[in-house]
């Protein structure tokens, strides 16, 4: 046992807490694994750790006992309130709890830095917490690393490279900002109940600054309307994006008529400076 609190079989038993498909929840009951996630987060101590969606409060266990100087814990689920209050109650003074949903509560007026950010997060909105987090208004960004696990297919999309069919905006936005790597692969039988896919934890370290210059907003409007209608050929895809797009393809050392696809991350933010300039 990673402490003293009972195993989490017998806590969901206590307060009733059957995953609820509305909130996303797959719990994750191996105490061994949920440390080994927290691990994959690196040296916890004096780190504070956002959390979002705890549910019974596996990982928030794990990330307690690895030595996190406080974690936040941000919970939309009632239910799990008194089960994660027992967690806080043997841990005096290192664990938050706020009920709401995490896209409304600004965590950082709760967190102090060095700050990183540890989730099995909720599969209704893991992609959109990841987008906030890697578009924030100033970069870098309050957080160091972000350790987060997702259904396997929203792992490779993060990770994957020009070519694949995995490579899209997922791949170029947290590239550019980022190094990103898968660190560990679940099956559904570690959840209860087991979700229909597998999932993957991957960890995110946060570069000083981007990869290669270009202005976010410019990148992000061209790497949408690109991927957006991936079959097309840039010329195509891009022409609403500028009256000499063609031109600007070809002094970018982009084919006009190459696919969304076969561009790499530094080729996208030539193209971004061209438009931009």
């Amino acid at each position: 046992m990673i402490d003293n609190l009972p195993p989490l079989r017998e806590v969901i038993r206590a307060h009733d807490l059957r995953a609820k498909k509305s909130f996303g929840q797959n719990f994750l009951l191996d105490l061994n694994l949920t440390a080994r996630i927290a691990r994959v987060a690196g040296d916890l101590s004096g780190t504070d750790v956002l959390e979002v969606g705890p549910g019974p409060g596996g990982l928030t266990r794990g990330l307690l006992a690895e030595g996190a100087r406080r974690v936040l814990a941000i919970e939309k689920d009632a239910r799990c309130l008194p089960a994660l209050a027992e967690i806080a109650a043997a841990y005096p003074g290192r664990l938050e709890v706020i009920e709401g949903d995490a896209l409304a509560v600004d965590a950082l007026a709760h967190l102090t830095p060095p700050i990183k950010i540890v989730s099995n997060l909720p599969y209704n909105v893991g992609t959109e917490l990841l987008i906030r987090w890697m578009t924030p208004d100033q970069w870098p960004p309050y957080w160091d690393s972000l350790t987060l696990m997702f259904q396997r297919e929203v792992a490779e999309r993060i990770v994957a490279k020009p070519g694949s069919k995995a490579y899209g905006r997922l791949a170029l936005m947290v590239q550019w900002r980022a190094d990103a790597k898968i660190a560990l692969h679940l099956p559904p039988e570690a959840f209860t109940p087991p979700p229909k896919v597998s999932s993957s934890v991957v960890h995110i370290t946060r570069l000083q600054e981007p990869r290669y210059p270009a202005d976010a907003r410019v990148l992000e409007r061209l790497v949408a309307a690109g991927f957006n209608q991936r079959r097309k050929m840039l010329r195509a895809s891009l022409k609403g994006q500028h009256p000499q797009i063609e031109a600007l393809l070809e002094q970018s050392g982009i084919a006009p008529t190459a696919r969304a696809e076969e561009i790499g991350l530094e080729a996208w933010c030539r193209l971004a400076r061209a438009i931009a300039g």
